[in-house]
Parts: C-alpha cells; structure tokens; sequence
C-alpha cells in the first residue's frame, strides 16, 4: 500500500512567471488549474508536487489512505513532455485529482476503509475512472472513508495518523470530515476534486461540512462496476469539488452530457419542505434561511410545501435496503474481482466498533432490530420496502413536484454543523441526525447537490444547503445549482489554509 510520502523539493524558479507562492495553486479549482496547464502558464509537475507538498503538510487530516507521489509525478512530467511536443490539450490534462478508496484504481489497493483489504489491488480500474484518465486526469491518491462506507463521521480505526483517528474537518480539526466520503481533502485544499460515493448522503453530508460543493447524480447516471458496495438500489459514485462548474465539467465528462444553460433566477422554482427545515441546530438554521432570503431576492421563486410522512416513508425504506442489499451484494464483489478475501473474512476483520456492531448485528443474522419484544425479520421487511414502500415514498416526491409545478426541492443538507471527531460522533444517533434531510431523495433514487451556504460566526464552521430534483433530472438541476452559487457565492476557505 502506498502511503503519503514526504514533501517534495522545491522546485526552481519557473520562467513563466507562476504566482509567487504555492498557496496560489492549492487555492485553484479543477477548471481554473486546467486552464493554466493548456496555457502552459503553468506545469503539470508544478501542479502536483504543489499539492503533493500540502498533502504532506496535512497529513494530521487522515485525508487520505494511499498516495503514490512517484506516479503522479512521473504522468505529469508525462504529459507536460505532451503538451510540449504539440499535444492537443485534454479536458483535465495534467491535473491531479483524488478517488475514495471504494473506487477502484489500477496501481492502487481499493481497501473501502477496512483491514482485510488492504491488500487487494484491482487489475482494473472502476467504469467510471476511466473517462476521466481518458480526459488527463492524474490520480494522486484515494481518500480515507468510514470503514465499508456505513457511516457519517469517517472516524475511522483502521486507517490514521499516529494519535490522530477519523479524517478531520478541514475547517477545525477537532470535528468531523463527514462520510463516508470524508471530505476534508478538497475542503482542506489538498486536491482540487475527488470523486466519492453516495447511498444516503455521503458525498453531498461531508461537502457540507467543509465547504465544498457534492453532488449525487440520478442512480444508475454514473456506473457503479468495480466500486465496492452496500445498496445497489441506493448507491452511486460523484464529484466533490469547489466550484459548480467543477461538477458540471467531470459530469460532462463521465456522460457525455451537454450542459444546459443556466436559467434565468426568475423561472426557478424551489419548494422548501417544512419538515425538512424543522429541528435545525440555530447556526445552520440562520445560515440557510439567509441564503434562502439572498435566492428570494434574487428572484427565484420559493414555494412552501409539506411532506407531513416524509420521514415515516423514508424509514420503512432506508435501514432494510442497505442492511438486506449488502451482504449479496459485497459476496459478488470480492468473488467477481477476485479480492481473494471471503465476505466472512472481510467481516472478520472489521476494525471499527460502530461497523462491526452493523454486521455482527444485523446484517449477519438477517434481522432489523426488534418490535414489541420480537425480531423483525430483515428480509420480509426488505420485501415490504420494494413492494410497498420505496414506490409510495417515490410517488409522494412525484406528485409535490408536479403540484407546486416544482424544478427542485431546496433545504438545509444536515441539521447540525460537524460535531466532534470521537467515537459518540459514530453512534446511531448521530448517523441518523446527520443525513435526516439528504436520505429522503437517495432512497427514491433522486439526484441531489449540495452547495456551501457560509460559515458559522462563533463556531468558524460551514453549512451546507442542498437541491434535490426527480430521476433524470440531474442537467437542470446543475444549470440551477449554477444560478444558486452565481447568487451565493463560492465556499469558503479554511482559517488554516497555510
């Protein structure tokens, strides 16, 4: 397994006249860093040991679980040597982004997070890696996560720094990065992209809370072949990122999607569902509703609707999804890509209490709690969820679209800022609370993006506020995220940027 490695030398001065500090470009955006490249304003090595350089600076972030520096630089030298010789410029030519450690990459162990993978190295690449390379991107390195991806904090046993567990918020190390795509490696300014995995909210959750820009496309829009899985039925990989023409740019690239232009403010509407604006922790309530407010004025059209049974929908659908899905689902996995590690190993190895608890108490013996004293039986539940309640739940985001004539739903992505990075942070209380508001949508297969909405003034924390739209509905919902951000602005930048 590659590991960070330690700071690059630093490199010469550059005669053509590069930003004077290397600050400069760890604050660049994906499309802004390309940009400098194909104008050969800058070089592609330039680029990567910058963040190579900040990668190790930050390593107290347990951002990251692999990095290979040689490899990276070696494909960046690669392609400079591309560019020079009259190459033509490629989308992310030169440009080094990250990958969760479920997403498989050739050269790299795909280990989800746990022991009994660390050791496993795909002989290809995850489908959806390889527009991507395709397009010039560099892999740097792939992220730390909650162990398997069954969490919301990342705080993570198996996989940290010395004295250090779980990834940390990049904007107070002490909290939470979010999960399970922990996501304080683009928030931290430590790559400007990396592309993640969401089944209840684990891109669009740790975008949030530091800063960054989430997106999950519509299920079944990017495909899942070669990333390790919990819900097929839920699951889909996207983008983490700073800038919404970040996500457009990798989702045009991933599809083959034409952007749409962005509409006019005056013709967006955007219900706010009471009941997901309930219950809010008071910094993420003020800054929300003063980004709603900043939206109104703005012309956008805000329409308050009501999904009294949002929440008793959602929960008859939710735990016997994921809980049932998983175990068949992981079994043909490590058999199809040859892992050479048994579902039962890999349980076996399980390094965090919270996830170990999961499997142990749940998943392997097939039940969902108990009711009134009994075991309920997990598989029954699961086909009750299909059959009955996932098309119920379904229908009920249909009909408030078509009756408000709605273009998304609008609404604080968690209800509480970060909390503290410590093993309470794993509890299932603190699961649920965190992706109440972002698990609804997942469960009805809807696509959903989180853009940053400020930052708290006592706790210097960031909140998130999130669009969902109905299936399929992914490039409008982006050319509005697009208005939403042009109103709103950019994220924030950590305190602790140098």
């Amino acid at each position: 397994m590659r590991h960070p490695v330690e700071k690059p030398e630093t490199v010469g001065t550059d005669a053509m006249r590069l930003p004077a500090h290397p600050e400069h470009l760890w604050a660049l955006t994906l499309i802004e860093a390309s940009s400098l490249v194909r104008h050969r304003q800058v070089t592609s090595r330039k680029l990567v040991e910058a963040w190579l350089s900040r990668i190790a600076d930050f390593s107290h972030l347990n951002a990251f679980i692999s990095v290979d520096a040689a490899a990276a630089l070696k494909q960046a030298d690669s392609y400079d040597h591309y560019l020079e010789a009259g190459g033509d410029p490629l989308p992310l030519g030169g440009v080094p982004i990250a990958v969760k450690d479920n997403i498989q990459v050739v050269g790299f162990a795909n280990t989800a997070g746990t022991p009994a993978l660390s050791k496993f190295f795909p002989t290809r690449n995850a489908r959806v890696i390889e527009p991507l390379l395709k397009a010039g991107a560099i892999v740097i390195g792939k992220t730390n996560m909650h162990e398997l991806a069954f969490g919301t904090s990342g705080y993570n046993t198996a996989f940290h720094s010395p004295g250090v567990i779980g990834v940390r918020n990049a904007f107070d190390h002490s909290c939470i990065a979010g999960g399970s795509s922990s996501g304080s490696a683009v928030g931290a300014l430590l790559i400007p992209a990396a592309l993640g995995t969401d089944t209840g909210g684990s891109i669009r959750q740790p975008g949030a809370v530091n800063g960054c820009v989430g997106f999950r496309p519509t299920v079944g829009r990017y495909p899942v072949d070669g990333i390790t899985p919990i819900s097929p039925t839920r699951d889909t990989p996207g983008p983490i990122t700073r800038s919404v023409e970040d996500v457009v740019l990798l989702d045009s690239i991933i599809t083959g999607a034409l952007p749409a232009e962005a509409p006019a403010a005056e013709s967006i509407r955007l219900g706010v569902v009471d009941q997901l604006w309930a219950d809010l922790s008071e910094p993420v309530r003020k800054l929300t509703e003063d980004a709603l407010r900043q939206l109104e004025q703005q012309g956008v059209q805000i329409v308050r609707v009501s999904m009294p049974e949002i929440f008793e929908m959602n929960h008859a659908v939710s735990m016997p999804l994921v809980l049932h899905e998983c175990r068949s689902a992981l079994t043909e996995y490590l058999s199809v890509n040859e892992a050479g590690v048994s579902f039962d190993e890999l349980v076996a190895g399980i390094s965090s209490p919270d996830v170990r608890t999961i499997f142990e108490d749940y998943i392997l013996p097939g039940r969902l709690g108990e009711l009134e004293g009994q075991p309920v039986d997990l598989e029954q539940a699961y086909a009750t969820a299909m059959k009955d309640a996932r098309p119920k739940l379904i229908q009920s985001f249909e009909l408030l679209f078509k009756e408000h004539q709605l273009d998304a739903i609008i609404h604080p992505t968690t209800p509480d800022l970060a909390i503290k990075s410590n093993p309470a942070a794993t509890s299932f209380e603190a699961f649920a609370r965190m992706i109440r508001n972002a698990d609804p949508a997942s469960n009805a297969g809807m696509p959903g993006i989180s853009l940053p909405a400020g930052v708290s003034q006592q706790e210097g924390l960031p909140a998130g506020i999130e669009i969902e739209g109905l299936p399929d509905s992914d490039v409008r919902l982006l050319s509005i995220a697009n208005v939403i951000e042009s109103i709103l602005g950019r994220g924030p930048t950590p305190k602790r940027s140098g």
